[in-house]
């Protein structure tokens, strides 16, 4: 659910579906860092949203359980339909933040990109978390070389560093040894 799937981010600020990236966006955009210092910085921000969460949940079994037979025949909505209701909601919404054209190919771009990778079973949520934390990271590997005076050698100099650095090494390369020597150890197909 996202009230779980806050925890990781509001503590760690680690997103953790598309949901919570789209929110960890929205709070970037307002200069909010989540994280272990959210809580003694914004305690009022981070208590406001908990009980926020609570009301939320209870107004929505309050709301639900009355109107459980609407919600059932809103399922029955075509999927075109309902498409094309979500695309023309998207292109007011995005056209009518800044008026430009730009935003309305953006949105129509990304889009289609989001089809093309549904349609070849690509994942949707590690683009949407490295869309959010692309900029974030960029900056911070552009400080470690700037303390590094230019120099890649600060990334292997301390124990942590290489020890994270080898532990991404391992997690790309070993299962793609894994799956080859696999591959080798099984014996020929026509004996």
């Amino acid at each position: 659910t996202v009230t779980a799937a806050l925890i990781p981010l509001l503590t760690l600020g680690i997103p953790t579906s598309n949901t919570t990236a789209i929110l960890l966006g929205a709070f970037q955009n307002y200069g909010i860092q989540p994280g272990p210092q959210l809580f003694s910085s914004s305690s009022a921000l981070v208590w406001a949203l908990i009980a926020s969460l609570y009301i939320g949940n209870v107004m929505l079994l309050v709301l639900n359980l009355p109107l459980v037979g609407m919600w059932v025949k809103l399922l029955k909505v075509p999927k075109p339909q309902l498409y094309a209701g979500i695309l023309i909601f998207a292109t007011v919404g995005a056209y009518g933040m800044r008026q430009s054209a730009f935003d309305l190919f953006l949105l129509y771009g990304i889009g289609v990109l989001g089809l093309i990778m549904r349609r070849f079973n690509f994942p949707t949520a590690p683009v949407v978390v490295g869309m959010i934390l692309g900029p974030l990271a960029e900056a911070q590997l552009r400080n470690a070389i700037s303390i590094g005076e230019g120099s890649a050698m600060v990334f292997l100099q301390r124990p942590m560093a290489l020890t994270l650095l080898l532990v991404v090494v391992a997690v790309l390369v070993v299962p793609k040894l894994l799956k080859r020597w696999k591959r080798s150890a099984l014996p020929p197909a026509g004996l």
